[in-house]
């Protein structure tokens, strides 16, 4: 049998097709929004004029000066360059001058972006008109205050000192924070990296219970988060929602929380993998959205498995390899980041990454990286699966494994 899987997000967006035996026992598990169509421009520029509790944009920019547009960064699906012209044509009717516009990449503890990256990510049009600046979590940021939780909340100065500030970003289901989006742009985004740390290190540790995939309500760091961009001072924010191949479907647009609660209410739905697979021998997923972040498909992969026992097959075709991380990345062959490293590979579960564009470094992220089995290609993989798995194998196929959740 044939599946149909998609690939390459900020490449080309293409599909390609994995061949499975026909006598295995097959189930294709995608998330309940994988095929809703994507929302039109005019229906986007359409809602960020009328935005959820807030005077619209143009009215808010009266008086202002500078303007600073946070986006996030090419680990997230976001199609900023859909959203940032009509911000900028808002802000522009408000009367805030083109030359006094910035972006910034909430880049949290991700490495910096190319300018190619950001003709991706914003359209070269935005590129060309407006400075664009990576986020530095070492330098040049400014204290703001504490927060309840004693975070010492530094962040960028550009942001800082901006009369009006606002955020683009997407909201899709989190490992620790429960959904991504909304406040999570600033803390850890545009953050100082002792910021970062407290936040990740201290503030979960005091309620680690509350934390996870999908959890949203009473989530510490979810709190933390929403505290953190209300002493910022976010004016506006645009939150997506995407399909299976990473097209805007919905838009949220508006007062900071208002938006992100709204957005939140359907993505646990849109996101959801429902019947949730279970009791499979091997696991098959695809890790397309986040492919640069593919240790986050671990999660998705192992929850289906027969008693959390069995074969993961982690589909990683990520051109540019696994993004830089500051915090949680290794950094020399014995040493990594002030949270590294993040996860060990369970005993219970032989995995198999397939890394077309495989790198030595490629398995970093986890503490065990030696006991990985490196493929770079279906035909290599499927050769190894067939010997150990027979007629009758109950498998799962996950087609956006760092994107989709179970709802538990």
């Amino acid at each position: 049998m044939k599946i149909t899987l998609p690939r390459h997000l900020w490449y080309g967006n293409s599909l390609f097709d994995i061949d499975l035996p026909d006598n295995w026992q097959v189930d294709t598990s995608k998330m309940n929004g994988y095929d809703k169509k994507p929302i039109s421009l005019e229906a986007i520029e359409n809602t960020i004029k009328n935005p959820i509790h807030a005077t619209p944009l143009s009215e808010m920019a009266k008086g202002k000066k500078r303007a600073v547009i946070i986006f996030d960064d090419m680990t997230r699906p976001t199609r900023a360059y859909e959203i940032a012209p009509f911000i900028v044509k808002e802000l522009l009717k408000g009367g805030v001058e083109e030359d006094y516009i910035v972006f910034v990449c909430a880049l949290g503890t991700h490495g910096a972006l190319s300018f190619n990256e950001f003709r991706k990510k914003l359209g070269k049009d935005i590129v060309k008109k407006f400075r664009v600046f990576n986020h530095n979590i070492y330098e040049n940021c400014v204290s703001i205050g504490k927060t309840s939780r004693g975070t010492d909340l530094m962040i960028n100065r550009e942001v800082a000192e901006a009369d009006i500030k606002i955020g683009i970003g997407c909201v899709t289901p989190h490992v620790q924070a429960g959904f991504s989006g909304g406040g999570k742009l600033i803390l850890p985004g545009i953050a100082h990296i002792d910021s970062i740390s407290h936040y990740h290190l201290k503030v979960e540790s005091m309620a680690r219970e509350t934390t996870g995939m999908g959890k949203y309500e009473n989530n510490i760091l979810r709190n933390e988060i929403d505290e953190a961009a209300k002493m910022v001072g976010i004016d506006f924010f645009v939150n997506v929602l995407v399909n299976g191949r990473g097209e805007t479907t919905d838009v949220f647009a508006g007062d900071l929380l208002a938006a992100h609660i709204k957005a939140v209410k359907k993505a646990k739905t849109h996101y959801a993998t429902e019947p949730i697979p279970l009791a499979k021998d091997l696991v098959i997923a695809n890790a397309f959205v986040k492919a640069n972040e593919m240790p986050i498909a671990l999660l998705a992969g192992i929850i289906p498995l027969k008693n959390f026992t069995g074969t993961i097959i982690i589909i990683a075709d990520s051109p540019e390899g696994q993004v830089v991380h500051y915090l949680l990345g290794r950094w020399g062959t014995g040493f990594g980041g002030r949270q590294y490293p993040i996860s060990t590979i369970p005993s219970s579960v032989d995995l198999i990454i397939m890394a077309p564009y495989l790198d030595k470094t490629f398995g970093d992220w986890f503490s065990n990286p030696e006991v990985i089995t490196w493929t770079e290609n279906w035909e290599e993989t499927l050769e190894i699966l067939k010997p150990q798995f027979g007629a009758g194998t109950k498998a799962a196929v996950i087609p956006n494994a760092t994107l989709q959740y179970y709802k538990m």
